[in-house]
């Protein structure tokens, strides 16, 4: 009988980020961003029903009958914490599970741009938004930055997660996490009630609707700092994301309330090490200055990108100057950095400037 724990210690032992249980498949698990099958044996309905009343309880189990699909994180002496996303799929029950590294790591050793996170985790108030695809990791960074703030600051912190995947322990601030249907109803219920709880910062673990965002500008308005998450590639297009939740006649409004209270947005793309351990994170950084502030209220978005590459002196970079000095340090290949980039022919002619000022003939290729 296949045994979830051993699956998960497995998928543990060889750096899985993802653990894939689906009907008729063995289990798989992603390593470095690929899917690889564990052994030759097919999962069976009966396995994944199992595994399911293994993860939830009974209550929880009631949910998932209702919906198809639940979302919870559960933790295994000795291997860590899961994040799990439980869902029907062709009449069976199929289950994804996210490995949670429980030590926090710092942005050095996360590969992000220390000086530009710093900045960040400096802000006294207004919104910052961390996007990027699904599994690229916007948890991870965003643990970071509340690890720093953590670390150095006496604050209150209250973080609205669903579910909770990195766990805080009270350093100089004391860190409030509630976790969606468990210490909460819904996040509306959460968002009407955390300014009651005294916060100085509040993390919203996704900007899912228009009042999702309208709660976090209010609280942004009111003096707090405002963490949230959006699945966009870049900061263009987490600001047309953000107005695609409004219908048109509020959009000028909108425009005009996230040009005075967003702060930053930080965008990242995982990219395969150049080694073949692990993946290095891509990442653009947005700051809201006055001349960015003007592009959001006049709806000149297409502008933005320009901006953050002119603006190196307030901490910005875009994607293909990150690319550039992760090429130059030999973390990813110049092939890797190209096919991630979303101007590869800018890319090219930078890096092929670098390394003739550097006086050498060749770009890393390997």
């Amino acid at each position: 009988m296949l045994s979830l724990q051993k699956i998960l210690t497995y998928g543990v032992k060889h750096g899985a980020s993802d653990v894939h249980l689906t009907v008729a498949s063995p289990p798989a698990i992603r390593v470095d961003g690929v899917i690889r099958f564990v052994g030759d044996d097919a999962l069976a309905p009966e396995d994944t029903e199992r595994f399911l009343g293994e993860i939830l309880n009974e209550k929880q189990l009631e949910r998932f009958m209702e919906s198809g699909d639940y979302d919870v994180a559960v933790s295994y002496p000795g291997l860590g914490r899961f994040r799990v996303n439980c869902l029907r799929q062709r009449g069976s029950v199929g289950i994804v599970m996210r490995y949670v590294k429980s030590k926090i790591l710092d942005f050095e050793a996360l590969h992000l741009p220390v000086r530009s996170m710093d900045k960040i985790a400096s802000l006294p108030r207004g919104l910052v938004l961390i996007t990027g695809t699904t599994g690229s990791g916007k948890s991870t960074t965003l643990a970071s930055i509340i690890d720093k703030i953590n670390a150095t600051k006496r604050l209150h912190v209250v973080t609205l997660e669903d579910p909770i995947e990195y766990l805080h322990e009270n350093k100089k601030s004391i860190i409030t996490q509630r976790e969606v249907s468990i210490d909460t109803k819904d996040f509306y219920v959460a968002l009407r009630a955390v300014m009651r709880e005294d916060p100085d910062i509040i993390l919203i673990g996704e900007m899912r609707d228009a009042e999702t965002f309208q709660a976090a500008i209010s609280a942004a308005e009111t003096g707090h700092l405002v963490f949230s998450t959006l699945h966009t590639t870049n900061a263009m297009m987490t600001i047309d994301r953000i107005m695609d939740l409004f219908p048109s006649n509020q959009q000028q409004q909108v425009r005009h309330q996230l040009s005075l209270q967003l702060r930053a947005a930080v965008a990242q793309r995982l990219i395969p090490a150049s080694d073949g351990e692990g993946r290095v994170p891509a990442v653009e950084v947005m700051f809201n200055t006055p001349g960015i502030a003007g592009l959001i209220k006049d709806n000149a978005i297409k502008q933005i990108p320009v901006a953050i590459a002119a603006g190196k002196e307030e901490q910005m970079q875009s994607f293909n100057m990150s690319l550039v000095e992760l090429v130059k340090d030999r973390l990813i290949t110049q092939n890797e950095a190209e096919w991630w980039s979303d101007n590869p022919d800018e890319l090219k002619m930078n890096l092929q400037g670098i390394y003739l000022s550097q006086g050498r003939g060749g770009i890393l290729k390997r």
